[in-house]
């Protein structure tokens, strides 16, 4: 074991990173002794010292996945996997910590083979929530057949850096972070089937499959995501309109793009305005469309709305605000006005629509969604998860497109799947990026009445308060990590 501080030099209930050659510790103290556990998230490397530790709970700095302090177990995505926790051992006034990591049952099998437990548990899509719900059923102890069936090739990827990083041109398209580490999947046995499920039958428990036959379950999580909708006016398809959903559409974008200069983005969207941000960066020359004048403004309110517009249009985004688009033709998008606007790409950010087709069975609403109770289950062992979700939160029911609640659901079906009876509880959270910025979102605005700003706001550098009848229901801040951090979690503790 090697010393790595001394018992003065930790502060209770403060983490504290040190190093001994390559290896990175986080060290905790607290009145019940010390523990040491990897010093960075193993979503995105974020270092977790700079997180907020609130009743025995460290939440990540960056992307707010939650740990438990008493052992590192993982909590709340977007991280997939608990902290590896390393051995600790005091000798005076010495903290001496081992080079090697504590075993760990989840991290460490390999090639696991069944135990005799007969069942087979489904995931329908390999996205965000899917990639979760299959892990989290191993995590949660389950050792009989685990089957993650989706259509795109490949394992499953962080889809959030298309708009951000990957327009942009930090990363190509096949080098998009994936969500399992490389090997996983074996370790864990879980079943990668490249396939499109066309139908389910709730009373047989079984999925019909488009290459031909079925597959059987025991419980079944659906989590197909959703599929961008069509610009619906005349020249919508048109060869130079693409979407911006998979890998493959951001390829077909940058391809889009050589020798090109001017882009129009139809939609106001978060992933409309990212793709805004990242094709500014390579100096193309972007108008962005979109019906509200001010973006955003029913989820982030007035002021921090404006704000964003303010910045995209410092950044030379030309905002077209309280417009629609009319038609595409002749490479102009023409607007209901009559103004015509030239474009050698129009990327289509007018929403998206669950990917539900395959589930007339189990009734969805008219928005595509399934309807679920709390614990995410559908019907007897149906359940959802993400985009695809119509659960009760709050003061009535409603559909989340925020990819860590997509993650969040899936970590609830599975445990129920299992027999648990787990609740979606937690306020949603999601991220935005704008030249450099990470704007946080926190909560479900529901008809707020009251923003109260603290900081900087054109400098991006603040934190708002959200209230509806004088109780904090949300949460929007940048520049301010840990701050944003410890806020989250008494908002999480509220009922």
């Amino acid at each position: 074991m090697h010393q790595v501080a001394t018992l003065e030099t930790l502060e209770v209930g403060k983490p504290r990173t040190v190093e001994f050659g390559q290896t990175k510790i986080l060290l905790f103290r607290d009145q019940d002794g010390i523990r040491a556990f990897s010093a960075v998230c193993p979503h995105a490397g974020a270092p977790l010292d700079q997180g907020a530790v609130c009743e025995g709970r460290l939440v990540c700095p960056w992307h707010k996945a939650v740990f438990d302090l008493a052992d590192g177990a993982l909590l709340e995505p977007p991280a997939l996997q608990p902290l590896r926790r390393y051995p600790v051992r005091i000798e005076g006034d010495a903290v001496l910590v081992a080079v090697e990591p504590m075993a760990s049952p989840f991290l460490e099998s390999s090639a696991r083979t069944a135990d005799g437990d007969p069942r087979t548990m489904v995931v329908v899509g390999a996205g965000a929530a899917g990639a979760a719900g299959a892990s989290a059923l191993r995590e949660f102890g389950f050792d009989g057949r685990v089957v993650l069936v989706g259509h795109e090739p490949g394992e499953p990827f962080d889809r959030t850096a298309l708009s951000k990083f990957v327009l942009e041109g930090g990363q190509a398209p096949d080098e998009t972070a994936p969500l399992w580490p490389e090997g996983f999947a074996v370790r864990q046995r879980i079943e990668r089937l490249h396939d499109t499920v066309t139908g389910i039958d709730p009373a047989a428990r079984t999925l019909s499959l488009a290459s031909g036959g079925s597959l059987a379950y025991d419980a079944v999580l659906l989590a197909p995501g959703s599929v961008p909708r069509p610009l619906d006016v005349p020249g919508g398809d048109a060869p130079i309109v693409r979407p911006l959903r998979t890998r493959e559409d951001a390829s077909a974008i940058l391809a889009g793009l050589s020798g090109q200069k001017r882009v129009v983005i139809v939609g106001g969207s978060f992933i409309g305005l990212e793709a805004a941000s990242a094709l500014r960066h390579r100096g193309l020359a972007v108008t962005v469309i979109s019906p509200s004048e001010i973006p955003f403004e029913p989820v982030l309110g007035r002021e921090i709305g404006a704000m964003l517009r303010a910045l995209h249009e410092a950044n030379g985004v030309a905002f077209q605000g309280g417009a629609r688009v009319a038609a595409v033709e002749d490479g102009h998008v023409r607007l209901e006005s009559g103004e015509r606007i030239a474009a050698d790409l129009v990327l289509a950010g007018v929403g998206v629509r669950p990917a539900t087709d395959f589930a007339a069975t189990l009734g969805p609403a008219e928005d595509g969604g399934l309807e679920a109770d709390a614990g995410l289950r559908v019907t007897d062992g149906v359940f959802v998860a993400g985009d695809a979700a119509r659960f009760p939160f709050g003061i009535g029911r409603i559909r989340v497109e925020h990819w860590r609640v997509a993650q969040q659901h899936a970590r609830v079906a599975a445990r129920n799947m299992l027999g648990g009876d787990a609740r979606f509880e937690q306020p949603p959270f999601f991220w935005t990026y704008h030249y450099g910025k990470r704007f946080e979102v926190h909560g479900h605005p529901s008809g707020f009445d009251r923003v109260d700003i603290e900081g900087d706001l054109a400098a991006q550098d603040f934190v708002a308060r959200q209230f509806r009848d004088g109780v904090l229901v949300g949460l929007v801040g940048c520049g301010r990590d840990s701050e944003l951090a410890g806020l989250a979690l008494r908002l999480a503790a509220r009922p």
